[in-house]
């Protein structure tokens, strides 16, 4: 059965595989682990190494934009003293990204998958002879 472009961002903002929608992307039990591929359907996850590199990239710039730069502006207004902004920042700097985690590895795959659809398992299927002769 195909896998839409809306399934796949379903699957991915909820940390679901993108092929078959299981709860299989990380290793039962452990919070930084992820899979080398899906249990259940068989689709890799972890694709080269460095893919996941732009999950990174993701996860800083949210906690960038969505965390700090508030911070930045509360202190600007007056609400937040020196220190007070500083202690903020600085913990919420260390700590947005760890609870990010697995959000940002989760949408760094299904931002793949939406524009490279066709590279799902499910997505996939046989070419008739007369097609494979064509490509």
């Amino acid at each position: 059965m195909q896998v839409t472009r809306g399934q796949i961002i379903a699957r991915g903002l909820t940390n679901r595989c993108p092929n078959c929608g299981g709860r299989t992307l990380f290793q039962e039990g452990r919070f930084f682990e992820l899979n080398k591929s899906c249990p259940q359907c068989g689709l890799t996850i972890e694709r080269d190494e460095g893919f996941f590199l732009g999950s990174m990239s993701l996860n800083y710039g949210i906690t960038i934009v969505l965390f700090l730069v508030p911070v930045l502006l509360l202190y600007l207004a007056g609400v937040f003293s020196g220190v007070t902004a500083s202690v903020v920042a600085g913990v919420g700097a260390v700590v947005v990204p760890i609870l990010l985690y697995r959000s940002s590895r989760s949408w760094w795959l299904m931002n793949y998958y939406v524009f490279l659809h066709h590279h799902l398992p499910a997505n996939q299927r046989e070419l008739a002879p007369d097609e494979d002769a064509n490509t």
